[in-house]
């Protein structure tokens, strides 16, 4: 370890990690290029677009704007961990809705409908729009998510 890095110690995905990393490397960055968990989307870089929303400690974050320092001792959920053991219900709700079209902003968009459902079980019109709201889709128009939303919690 240089003088520069940080003993980094998180659990990701449910596994233990120990790295040396320098403390203002961003979350987004860590994930994809140190540990190869490239579901976390880079777009923006600036927490404006959700791709790279992950749960960090139970909580949506936009992994850009965390620094290693930050996401030091957390427990962090990345869309990876949704397909274990296969497909998660939000997912397959996404599939069926017509959810996504080129599907760069779905690894962010299944983040916040997770952390959606797990704040609030039965979410209202008004709770889904809100929780969807930092999360930017050029594609579909939202509303083959917003269905995927009410399939997934509502039926």
């Amino acid at each position: 370890m240089d003088s520069e890095s940080i003993e980094f110690r998180a659990v990701i995905n449910n596994k233990p990690i120990h790295l040396s990393i320098h403390p203002v490397t961003p979350l987004v960055e860590l994930l994809r290029t140190e540990l190869q968990l490239t579901g976390t989307k880079i777009s923006c870089g600036i927490g404006r677009c959700g791709a790279c929303s992950v749960l960090m400690d139970g909580r949506l974050v936009n992994a850009c704007l965390i620094m290693a320092f930050q996401a030091n001792g957390k427990n962090i959920e990345t869309i990876e961990n949704l397909s274990e053991p296969g497909i998660h219900p939000i997912q397959q709700a996404m599939l069926m809705e017509g959810g996504f079209q080129c599907g760069y902003c779905t690894p962010g968009m299944v983040m916040a409908i997770k952390a959606l459902g797990d704040e609030t079980p039965a979410p209202t019109d008004e709770q889904i729009l809100e929780a969807l709201s930092g999360n930017l889709c050029r594609c579909t128009g939202y509303a083959g998510i917003i269905r995927a939303v009410k399939r997934c919690y509502h039926d």
